[in-house]
């Protein structure tokens, strides 16, 4: 099964709209929100930041950015769908927090050496179709942080894909549709080309192919000492755990090296 692409496709999927309005029973359900406020505590034990501003790239709904809003931190969330900033607004509003929300393209610059800790959370890095818009957005994040600062960046690694790896998946959503995946590895295990299906009764009410990199812990690593990162180091998970066969993510922990004494 062969899911062909057009760059069209490949360039706009994650700014439409309707993609998100559609995908978002499957993409946020509600245990989700709960993971989030859990994996908010576990990045502030991973990376000693337990203060100061955070820069949420590709905030979505506001799972990680209301957590850290609730915990004091001064909270920047950056995203490009208005539809999911719409909501990540609802939910600051219902727990009584302020966040500085912004609608933008993570390529684009943010406000240099403002954050002591950045963000990007769920495989929302690697979703621009050339990789060097991909680096850039490394880059980007570097000049954002504050000497000694810290990023995080967490995706589904390369090697826990070869591992279980599903051609087809498929589930029930809440609203009785059903969601169905059809992934293809491409470009020599570079990147994972899907088909999205949501089907009502017997029709498909929506249909969405998108394009994703993936990248290995080497590769990413790489991507992040290119950006001017160091003391970087790679976990299985935001626990910390081993990023060994057990893994269930790719967890990197880099930092902005620090200034002079």
């Amino acid at each position: 099964m062969v899911i062909a692409l057009s760059m069209a496709d490949a360039e706009e999927w994650v700014t439409d709209e309707q993609l998100w309005t559609e995908s978002y029973a499957s993409m946020f359900p509600a245990q989700s929100f709960e993971a989030a406020r859990h994996e908010v505590e576990q990045i502030v034990e991973l990376t000693g930041c337990r203060a100061g501003s955070v820069l949420d790239l590709a905030c979505g709904p506001g799972r990680h950015a209301v957590p850290f809003a609730r915990r004091g931190f001064a909270v920047t969330a950056v995203d490009r769908t208005r539809f999911l900033l719409d909501k990540a607004r609802e939910r600051a509003a219902a727990e009584g927090v302020d966040v500085e929300w912004i609608e933008r393209d993570m390529r684009e610059p943010s406000r240099p050496a403002a954050f002591d800790l950045c963000i990007c959370m769920y495989t929302s890095f690697g979703v621009f179709e050339e990789h060097a818009e991909n680096q850039r957005v490394l880059d980007n994040v570097h000049r954002s942080l504050r000497p000694g600062a810290a990023f995080v960046v967490d995706v589904a690694g390369k090697e826990i894909l070869a591992r279980i790896w599903q051609p087809t998946a498929s589930s029930q959503l809440d609203d009785g549709r059903v969601f169905i995946q059809r992934r293809e590895v491409v470009d020599d295990w570079s990147r994972i080309e899907m088909e999205w299906l949501y089907l009502r009764g017997n029709e498909v009410s929506y249909s969405k192919r998108i394009r994703h990199w993936i990248y290995s812990a080497r590769e990413l690593r790489a991507m992040l000492e290119t950006a001017g990162f160091s003391d970087i180091t790679i976990y299985g998970d935001l626990t910390g755990a081993p990023y060994g066969p057990a893994a269930k993510r790719l967890i990197a922990v880099a930092r902005v090296p620090p200034g002079p004494p």
